[in-house]
């Protein structure tokens, strides 16, 4: 068996508010979500098709967390391509979804690319396929 990529983890601060935007503004599907409470956390995984065939996102939601999560400045951002860069960022737009780059060429050429940002502030690139 060959090796895999099998998630990226990110941690988020409202669980409801991270599947809704996952799964409605991107499309994804939620493959799976477990509560432990021995641990006091959440794990959802969402993602375009099955564990077995696709890499998915891990969302993690530690019940105890007060204020959002700082980011630092390791993390770059997640990659997401889409058939029309343009109109899926004007729906983002009218639903309220942070577009701090607009859609547009790279500036050193290139593919069009565009960030958003998830309730939790992770950049998130859509790239024109």
């Amino acid at each position: 068996m060959a090796n895999q990529l099998l998630h990226t983890m990110i941690r988020v601060f409202d669980m409801d508010k991270s599947i809704d935007f996952y799964t409605r503004h991107l499309g994804m599907k939620l493959l799976r979500r477990k509560d432990y409470p021995s641990g006091e956390f959440t794990l959802a995984f969402v993602g375009y098709g099955d564990e077995i065939d696709h890499t998915v996102i891990e969302l993690t939601h530690n019940w105890g967390q007060k204020t959002p999560y700082d980011k630092g400045n390791a993390f770059g951002h997640l990659a997401v391509g889409v058939g029309d860069i343009y109109g899926t960022c004007e729906q983002l737009a009218k639903e309220g979804v942070s577009i701090p780059r607009p859609p547009g060429p790279m500036k050193h050429g290139g593919s069009v690319i565009a960030f958003i940002e998830d309730p939790d502030g992770y950049k998130i690139e859509l790239i024109q396929k």
